[in-house]
């Protein structure tokens, strides 16, 4: 009698499971994405007439779309003495002022880099013009400032 109350009990266990797993893939089935590869984007139009606005006014105001890029700079300097800094940039302009120079302060040494060149090549130029005035020179690769563009066509 017992191993018949058993029994009973143990199927009524794998009938409520089996439903349980029967339910559970049916469901699953059910709520599944039905369709594949199409994806609908609500945005508001202002947003195109914004970016639409500043293009017309970068490109109005002759200034180009990307100020900055990656590229090379010499450095001339680096010391922990503000004053031997701007000795350093300044000596360098007498030099080259057609030349920019950055002064850049990274806890606690201030740094001296010139220049916005693009290629490697370029700054090695520079740095063996600079050689024979400043002992440790360095080619640093970091973002840098476009060249400026003339836009006067005389």
């Amino acid at each position: 009698m017992k191993k018949a109350v058993f029994d009973y009990k143990a199927q009524q266990a794998l009938i409520k499971y089996c439903f349980f797993f029967i339910l559970f893939l049916v469901s699953t089935q059910a709520f599944a994405q039905q369709t594949r590869g199409r994806v609908e984007v609500v945005k508001d139009p202002l947003v195109d007439t914004l970016i639409a606005k500043r293009f017309e006014l970068n490109n109005t105001a002759g200034m180009p779309t990307a100020f900055s890029s990656y590229g090379y700079r010499v450095q001339i300097f680096s010391g922990s003495n503000r004053k031997d800094a701007y000795s350093a940039q300044a000596r360098l302009q007498d030099q080259y002022p057609e030349l920019r120079t950055y002064i850049i302060y990274s806890e606690p040494n201030f740094k001296v880099r010139a220049g916005d060149f693009k290629t490697r090549l370029e700054a090695q130029k520079l740095m063996q013009e600079l050689r024979p005035n400043f002992t440790s020179l360095f080619i640093i690769f970091e973002k840098i400032n476009l060249p400026k563009t003339d836009t006067n066509n005389d």
